[in-house]
């Protein structure tokens, strides 16, 4: 006997991995892990193949290790199948940069605008980075684990 048929997740992540691409499951989630030239493509393909209509918001991580240091996840959720997935993309130090999710989602304009930001990531086509919550000409990004918890004295004229 087979066991039971496979949710409408796990056919969305298998259908993935048939593409090569690596998924992993914990508990009842299940992440995408695409590099940074796949991670527009894999978003694409989400929304208009498997129904993942909403962005629910869109997070970055700092490591702080020399390989893959910074981290974007992008947190998304069918509402027909009331499904959630999450898709990962690692990125180096050196020109922390993906292409911006806008043209799918024009709300992910404001979270990459605070990626941007707080993290100093960049979004390539992006129609307005610039920053939210410092200065244009503030020269750290506070979210990174090397940034002082006390901030940084004299960087910010009050």
């Amino acid at each position: 006997t087979q066991g039971p048929a496979p949710t409408f997740l796990e056919r969305t992540a298998q259908a993935f991995e048939r593409r090569g691409q690596r998924v992993t499951r914990y508990l009842d989630e299940v992440s995408l892990h695409v590099g940074p030239t796949e991670v527009l493509e894999a978003l694409t393909a989400l929304k208009n193949e498997h129904g993942f209509d909403y962005l629910v918001d869109i997070g970055t991580l700092d490591h702080y290790t020399d390989e893959g240091r910074f981290e974007v996840f992008y947190n998304l959720y069918n509402l027909d199948q009331k499904a959630r997935i999450r898709v990962k993309c690692r990125i180096g130090e050196e020109a922390p940069e993906v292409p911006s999710a806008t043209g799918l989602w024009p709300a992910a304009a404001w979270h990459e605008r605070e990626a941007y930001d707080m993290m100093g990531i960049r979004f390539s086509g992006h129609p307005d980075l610039r920053r939210i919550y410092m200065p244009e000409d503030f020269q750290f990004f506070p979210h990174r684990k090397e940034f002082p918890l006390i901030g940084i004295p004299g960087s910010l004229s009050i």
